[in-house]
């Protein structure tokens, strides 16, 4: 199981290194200890390599396909020698000491005894089949879908997430293609679906800090990187593997005897390809890391100017938020550079190694032709087969480099994955319907900061009764309603429902059984009926009638040309304030939920409609707790009890006239200066 994170935790971990590398440039409030030892890359590589096991059916046809190609791979160099050499040359098969491979002798069969012209129709023949079926593995590189891409990340994803290769073409390599795509789609879409759902059950203290952009980057742009990594890991270095060693015994079997340098010379690649790659794959991890915390950076800024879009006209603002965006690209570009550069100088040293070992060996093959123990065509052979070495080497060599942009990536996911969420209480106690009320036990809930919102708290509250929250600005009253619906959990106390601790209850039955209406009115760019279903999809329309008529809501929208049917325009903006307002309370009040949680429900509302919503909420607490926010007297005063806070205490409980009649009450103190204002 992976080590769940706290936000406490993770604020404590912060790197000297991002410091260095400049992640305080970056947006990054929650995810701060960003750099990666190799230890924590093996482990997130491990959790990449156990998504294949959902889709272990495609995973293996995939396996079969290509490895179905790994024999036609090999003929292509001895058919282009037989070309050359008793073909072209007319020389007689077997006339130098090396040795062909048992796998060609049905070929050696079909031509024995034929001239030029029937060894190059037989030949031909084998290789249109070939062509036709598995395409020209010789002068292609596979198939994949070709598509164009930049070089920053956020442009790559699209394609990443759509991801499918064959290292064939034709028919083989196009079904091959389509495994692939499908493999990839399903782990990418299992991923970033399963990230979506853990970002949207953060803790509203991680919520508070951590953007919306940033959030969508990860899910868009970083959550794709994973299905390749499980594919390089798995996939690509068993048919490396398994490449060499055909290759090596080729090599060995038909030209140890005539030239065993170039065996040697094979071998000495393997620890070529790493030391000249290993010992940068710290930096471009750090490269990468910062390179998509830049992007996210960048996504994050023209997400809040367009979801501030009103208020950035009104001030006049637009030179500076564009100012604003602009540096943020600028600085996702350079970090791309950065990490361009980086890999430039791995490829560029692996190259001029590979290079000079590619020269030496040409050198040798050259004098072995010149002496007569090799012909012209075994050049074309060694070429095949030392491409087969170099190409699996530069793959293990090459592999671990081009991981590092991807376990960056995949990081940034695993990490909310891996955060302290709603997530961890899914299958507890189930909740089938409130019937008694809330209690709370000697509760204090401290804010990460170390602020101390609510402290020693003892209260009961009870199905059937309308409670007023009330008390000064600070007072705690908005924690002490997050507390019941689990939107924030108590630093220390119990909060039972029903007489079961809230933190032993499944989350989800327990939301279902609480609505809770924000101050902030949190509304859909759908049909005002669609708002209402999204509340309560099994809501029949009398349900919804009923819901907006209690609220306030038919008056105005008796006078919209599609009803319940107008679609509105962004969160609502297409209402007056009061009208989202009365709106949101509509859309709580169709749940028919056993607690309703409203905060500020009058802030925005006339007298009239006021006294008709108060009067609708006294209704609906027949059979249900009723707990509002207010600072209006008019609503504080209809509450069956009111709940009065200041510094995070509760101070008084009870009815307004019983409140009222205490001379040196905190409540009667605090009317007094609501009346003043």
């Amino acid at each position: 199981m992976q080590q769940v994170k706290t936000l406490s935790e993770v604020n404590n971990k912060s790197s000297i290194l991002g410091e260095v590398f400049g992640r305080n440039r970056f947006d990054d409030r929650v995810d701060q200890k960003t750099d990666v030892t190799t230890v924590e890359s093996l482990r997130i590589i491990g959790r990449c390599i156990k998504m294949l096991m959902s889709v272990k059916g495609l995973f293996c046809a995939k396996f079969l396909m290509q490895l179905g190609l790994v024999f036609p791979a090999l003929l292509l160099p001895w058919i282009a020698k037989i070309v050359v050499d008793n073909a072209v040359l007319q020389r007689p098969v077997g006339g130098t000491e090396v040795v062909f491979p048992p796998f060609m002798n049905p070929i050696l069969t079909l031509i024995e005894g034929k001239d030029p012209v029937g060894i190059m129709l037989s030949l031909t023949t084998i290789y249109f089949v070939m062509l036709i079926t598995i395409g020209s593995r010789a002068t292609s590189r596979g198939t994949s879908a070709g598509l164009l891409q930049g070089r920053e990340a956020s442009s790559q994803s699209e394609n990443t997430i759509s991801q499918g290769s064959s290292s064939g073409n034709g028919l083989w390599g196009i079904a091959e293609f389509m495994i692939h795509v499908r493999m990839t789609q399903t782990i990418a879409n299992n991923l970033r679906t399963l990230l979506f759902d853990r970002l949207t059950r953060l803790p509203m203290t991680a919520l508070d800090d951590q953007r919306i952009g940033d959030s969508i980057y990860r899910v868009l742009h970083d959550a794709p990187e994973a299905p390749e990594i499980a594919y390089q890991l798995t996939l690509g270095p068993f048919f490396a593997v398994l490449g060499v060693v055909i290759n090596l015994y080729i090599l060995e079997y038909s030209f140890g005897k005539v030239s065993p340098e170039l065996v040697w010379i094979a071998w000495a690649a393997i620890p070529m390809a790493f030391l000249t790659t290993f010992p940068f794959s710290g930096a471009l991890r750090r490269t990468n890391q910062n390179k998509r915390a830049a992007g996210s950076a960048m996504t994050n800024a023209m997400e809040e100017s367009m979801s501030n879009v009103a208020a950035v006209q009104s001030l006049g603002a637009g030179k500076q938020e564009q100012k604003r965006f602009a540096e943020k690209s600028e600085e996702s570009f350079l970090r791309e550079r950065y990490n361009l550069g980086v890999l430039i100088a791995i490829i560029s040293l692996a190259s001029a190694v590979f290079g000079v070992a590619a020269i030496y060996v040409s050198i040798i093959i050259s004098d072995r032709i010149i002496e007569g123990a090799m012909s012209p065509g075994d050049f074309a052979v060694l070429l095949g087969v030392y491409g087969g070495i170099a190409g699996s080497f530069s793959y293990f060599g090459i592999l671990w480099i081009k991981l590092q942009d991807r376990i960056a990536a995949v990081r940034r996911v695993f990490f909310f994955l891996d955060f302290e969420s709603e997530y961890d209480r899914l299958g507890g106690t189930s909740l089938e319907r409130i019937e008694k009320g809330v209690q709370f036990k000697d509760v204090n809930f401290s804010y990460p900061g170390g602020h101390q919102a609510l402290g020693n708290i003892d209260l009961e509250l009870h199905v059937g009764e309308l409670v007023a929250l009330v008390g000064p600005t600070g007072a705690g009253k908005t924690s002490l309603a997050y507390l019941i619906p689990s939107l924030l959990t108590p630093t220390s106390g119990q909060i039972l429902i029903d007489g079961h601790d809230i933190m032993d209850l499944d989350i989800t039955s327990l939301r279902q059984q609480i609505t809770y209406v924000f101050q902030e009115h949190v509304l859909l760019s759908e049909s005002i009926r669609e708002n209402l279903l999204f509340a309560n999809p099994q809501a029949s329309e009398v349900n919804i009638l009923e819901a907006l008529t209690s609220a306030g809501c038919m008056e105005f929208i008796d006078a919209l040309d599609d009803g319940i049917d107008t679609v509105l325009g962004r969160s609502g903006d297409t209402l007056s304030v009061g009208q989202q307002q009365r709106l949101s309370i509509a859309r709580g009040l169709v749940r028919k939920s056993s607690v309703l949680i409203l905060d500020e429900p009058t802030a925005a509302l006339d007298p009239a409609t006021e006294n008709q919503l108060v009067a609708s909420l006294q209704a609906a607490a027949s059979d249900r707790l009723v707990i509002v926010i207010a600072h209006r007297l008019s609503t504080i005063r209809s509450a069956d009890r009111i709940v009065f806070l200041d510094e995070g205490k509760v101070r008084e409980v009870g009815s307004h006239d019983t409140l009222m009649a205490k001379t040196d009450g905190a409540y009667r103190e605090f009317v007094a200066m609501q009346s003043v204002k």
